[in-house]
C-alpha cells in the first residue's frame, strides 16, 4: 500500500476537528513543573564536550550524532550541508518516503544559525544536530496528525517539552516521522500507509515509533525523538537494528505530547549507539538534571562496568522467545562477563498479571480519552478500534485493580533487584514481524503481533523503570535482534554506560540494511 500524500486527509471532506492537545489529560496536575530559565541557564553553561575530532567518514549519511558534531567542530561540515544532504537522501528513497511524512518549517534557517555559531566559536552542546520527531510530537510551525484521519492539518502552536529543550542545545527538529494512529493503530496506517522494514520490505518496523525506527536505520538522521507506552521506542528500535531508550518515568515530560495512557506514556531518545544517547539525554529531561549530566559525561569517557551485577531473568523474559534471539542474548552477557561485569540469577516474578494489567491500563485511558468519537469509528484505524473497543469494556474496578497491580509491580521489581544493578533481558521474541499476515515467528511458529511484541517491554512501562534496547546481532533470517537493559528508577545513565560498553566490543550498531548507504 503505497504511502498516500499529506493533502489525502482534506480529500475525504471531513471537518478536522480534533486537537489531540486539547484532550484533558487526568494526570497534568501531577506534571513535573517546567524547566524553563534553569535548565536554560545549565545548558549555557556546558560546551559541546568530548567532540570526536575526526573527519566526516565518508558521508553525512554515515555520521552518528557524535560524529557529526566533531566534523562541525573542525569545520569539515557545516550543518547547513548536513541537513541538505539529508533532506535530499529522504526524498530519494522509499524508506524516507514511507518513514518522513514531512520536513518542519524554519530547519534551514535553524542550520544557518548553527553554521554561524560554529564559525563564531559558540556552539551549543548539540548545535546543528538534525533530529526526526514522532507525528504526536508538537514542533511549533508543523503540521502534527497523530497519523489520524480525525485531526486534518493541524499545525502545532508550539514545540513540546522535549523538543524546546533539545533546540535550546542546538539541536534542530527537521522532520517530522511516521506513527500508528495515536501510537496505538495498526500497521497499515489509513492516512499515510504503512512503514516497511529497511532491512526486508516484507516486514515491519515495528511500533508504534515507526518512521523514527526506520529512518534511523537507513541512516536518514542521526538522532530521532519516539514515545513508548507498550515498548513503541525499544520495539522499531530492535527491529530495525537500532539503539532507542525509554528513560525512567516522567524524566522527560509529555508536555507537547498527544496522549495514549497518561499513566503509562514516556518520551525518548532513538539513534545509533548509546553513546549518542547519553550525549543528548541530560538535554531532554523536565528538569535540570546535573546529577545526570555527570553521569552521561562519564559515559562519553568511557567508564569501567568492572563489577556491576546483572541480573539474569528467565521464565518470563525467555519463553516464546526464538532459540537465534536466546542465543545471541547468551553470547551477549557473555561479553558483558567478559567486561568485568557479575551475573546472577534475577528472582523469579510473576509477571503475566502486571503485563496484562498495563493492557487494561493502556486500553481503559485510550477508551477515555477517545470514546467520544466512536460515532465515526469508520475513520479509526482498525487496530486502534480494536484496542478502544477493549477499552470500553472494562469496569471502573478492573482499572483500578489495574493499577493496583502497577504497584505491586514497581515495588516488587525494586525489591528484587537489592544487590542487583541492572538487569539484561532478551530484546523481542523474534526477529521483524511479517505484514503479510502480522505474525511474528518463533522458532518455525507463527505467533500474533499481540503475542509477541510487547510481551518483554510492557512490563517496564507498568513499572516506569528506564530501559534500552540495542542489538545483538542477526536471527535466522538475517534481521536485526536485540537486548534489554533495565535499571532501577533513576539508573538511566548505568543503563546507557552497559550499552555504550557493550558497544565499544561489538560491531552490531554499525550494521546497516542493504543498499542503505
Amino acid at each position: 500500500m503505497p504511502n498516500a500524500p499529506l493533502a489525502r486527509a482534506e480529500d475525504t471532506g471531513l471537518t478536522a476537528d480534533l486537537d489531540p492537545l486539547s484532550i484533558v489529560d487526568p494526570s497534568s496536575p501531577d506534571w513535573p513543573a517546567s524547566g524553563g530559565s534553569a535548565l536554560s541557564e545549565t545548558i549555557g553553561s556546558v560546551s559541546p564536550y568530548q567532540l570526536v575530532p575526526a573527519s566526516l567518514p565518508g558521508s553525512v549519511a554515515a555520521a552518528d550524532v557524535e560524529t557529526l558534531l566533531g566534523a562541525f567542530s573542525q569545520g569539515a561540515l557545516s550543518p547547513s550541508a548536513a541537513l541538505a544532504s539529508l533532506i535530499t537522501a529522504i526524498s530519494a528513497t522509499r524508506t524516507g518516503r514511507e518513514a518522513v511524512l514531512r520536513l518542519v518549517p524554519g530547519a534551514k534557517a535553524a542550520a544557518a544559525e548553527s553554521d554561524a555559531r560554529w564559525k563564531a566559536g559558540n556552539p551549543r552542546p548539540l548545535e546543528g544536530i538534525p533530529f526526526g520527531v514522532k507525528d504526536i510530537i508538537d514542533v511549533e510551525g508543523a503540521v502534527v496528525t497523530s497519523g489520524s484521519l480525525f485531526t486534518g492539518n493541524r499545525i502545532a502552536p508550539a514545540d513540546a517539552a522535549a523538543v524546546a529543550r533539545l533546540r535550546a542545545a542546538g539541536a534542530i527538529p527537521f522532520a517530522m516521522t511516521a506513527t500508528t494512529e495515536f501510537a496505538a493503530g495498526s500497521p497499515h496506517n489509513p492516512r499515510f500507509g504503512v512503514v516497511t522494514n529497511p532491512w526486508n520490505a516484507a516486514r515491519w518496523t515495528g511500533g508504534s515509533s515507526t518512521g523514527s525506527g526506520a529512518a534511523l536505520a537507513a541512516r536518514l538522521m542521526p538522532l530521532a525523538i519516539g514515545t513508548d507506552t507498550g515498548g513503541s521506542i525499544r520495539v522499531p528500535s530492535c527491529w530495525c537494528g537500532t539503539t532507542g531508550f525509554k528513560p525512567t518515568r516522567e524524566l522527560v515530560s509529555r508536555e507537547g505530547v498527544a496522549p495514549l495512557s497518561w499513566t503509562l506514556d514516556h518520551v525518548g531518545p532513538m539513534a545509533r549507539s548509546a553513546r549518542d544517547l547519553a550525549r543528548v539525554l541530560p538535554f531532554m529531561t523536565a528538569l535540570p538534571n546535573t546529577g545526570l549530566l555527570n553521569d552521561c559525561r562519564a559515559v562519553l569517557s568511557n567508564a569501567s562496568v568492572r563489577g556491576v551485577r546483572i541480573g539474569v531473568p528467565e521464565v518470563w523474559f525467555t519463553d516464546h522467545v526464538d532459540n537465534a534471539v536466546l542465543a545471541n542474548w547468551q553470547s551477549a552477557l557473555a561479553r558483558l562477563e567478559g567486561l568485568g561485569c557479575m551475573l546472577v540469577p534475577f528472582p523469579a516474578l510473576d509477571i503475566e498479571a502486571w503485563h496484562e494489567a498495563g493492557w487494561v491500563i493502556l486500553q481503559s485511558e485510550l477508551a477515555t480519552l477517545h470514546g467520544t468519537r466512536l460515532d465515526r469509528a469508520e475513520l479509526f484505524d482498525r487496530g486502534m478500534l480494536h484496542r478502544l473497543n477493549n477499552g470500553l469494556q472494562f469496569s471502573a474496578v478492573d482499572y483500578g485493580r489495574a493499577l493496583q497491580l502497577r504497584a505491586e509491580a514497581r515495588a516488587a521489581f525494586v525489591r528484587a533487584m537489592q544487590g542487583i544493578d541492572l538487569i539484561v533481558t532478551a530484546g523481542l521474541g523474534g526477529e521483524a514481524g511479517r505484514l503479510e499476515d502480522l505474525t511474528v515467528v518463533v522458532n518455525d511458529t507463527a505467533h500474533a503481533f499481540q503475542s509477541v511484541i510487547s510481551r518483554n517491554t510492557m512490563i517496564f512501562d507498568v513499572t516506569g523503570l528506564p530501559a534500552l534496547m540495542l542489538p545483538s546481532g542477526l536471527g535466522r533470517t538475517g534481521l536485526p535482534t536485540g537486548i534489554q537493559v533495565v535499571g532501577r528508577p533513576g539508573d538511566d545513565a548505568l543503563c546507557l554506560s552497559l550499552g555504550a560498553a557493550f558497544q565499544a566490543v561489538t560491531g552490531f550498531h554499525h550494521a546497516t540494511p542493504a543498499g542503505q548507504m
